[in-house]
């Protein structure tokens, strides 16, 4: 399957009552209610809100980890809620860098190594001495992630995402184990993709002061959007409080 992104003009993605619903019955949880939502591609949006109100779920169903309930989501001109499983795992392959708050590196692997097999599944993927590179890395490539500090381990996990050039990065709370300054490197090097690829970017944080990253900020509660605000001006990370 081929789904063309970088010159397709559509969103990169469009969702239409897009619900998620977790058991049944009175003890049911709405996860997501009835969101509506374009994203442009190459856009870098920050996802606000306290924990359960629907973004973490949003943000897996957008990178097809999970299925929405009721609704309609679109990739450009695919709807990814009538994917078959194998379609949408390569789907995932194809367009998808997730990044998460745990690294998941493979500790008997260096860095190098945890990036390359990412590059494995990739059909034009960046070398793994230029994605460490991205990130600030290029002279810790061989280190194992035991040999690394938290910060460093979440730049390789970073660099193992953008290794296949993503249409699309989806990072969930990449900050929320680090402190100020290793956050600060690890938003550097996403800002820093966002603007040299375009990768359609969403960053899902607790921390009000990282919308001031985003072109567009979407605040969550109780599985609704609630609002929808626009940057006027933007703060690079080294400005930033945690």
């Amino acid at each position: 399957m081929t789904i063309a992104a970088e010159t397709d003009p559509s969103p990169a993605f469009h969702t239409i009552r897009l619900s998620k619903v977790y058991g049944d019955g009175p003890t049911a949880v709405h996860a997501l209610r009835d969101v509506d939502l374009d994203v442009a591609q190459g856009e870098l949006i920050v996802l606000l809100g306290p924990s359960g109100s629907g973004k973490s779920t949003l943000l897996n169903i957008l990178g097809g980890l999970d299925r929405a309930s009721s609704g309609e989501v679109w990739f450009h001109q695919t709807a990814l809620n009538a994917m078959r499983e194998r379609a949408l795992t390569d789907f995932r392959r194809r367009h998808i860098g997730f990044i998460f708050q745990f690294y998941n590196l493979i500790p008997s692997l260096t860095a190098r190594e945890n990036v390359d097999l990412v590059r494995e599944i990739a059909e034009d993927p960046l070398s793994a001495e230029e994605a460490l590179d991205l990130v600030g890395l290029a002279e810790r490539m061989d280190h194992f992630p035991a040999q690394l500090s938290g910060g460093e381990q979440q730049r390789v996990a970073v660099a193992r995402a953008i290794a296949k050039r993503p249409a699309v990065l989806l990072c969930d709370e990449p900050t929320g184990a680090l402190d100020l300054k290793t956050g600060v490197r690890v938003l550097e090097a996403l800002v820093e993709i966002n603007k040299r690829y375009r990768s359609t970017t969403l960053i899902v944080t607790h921390n009000a002061d990282v919308a001031r990253l985003g072109e567009r900020v979407i605040h969550f509660s109780d599985g609704r959007i609630r609002t929808i605000e626009t940057n006027a001006v933007r703060a690079p990370p080294s400005e930033l409080k945690w």
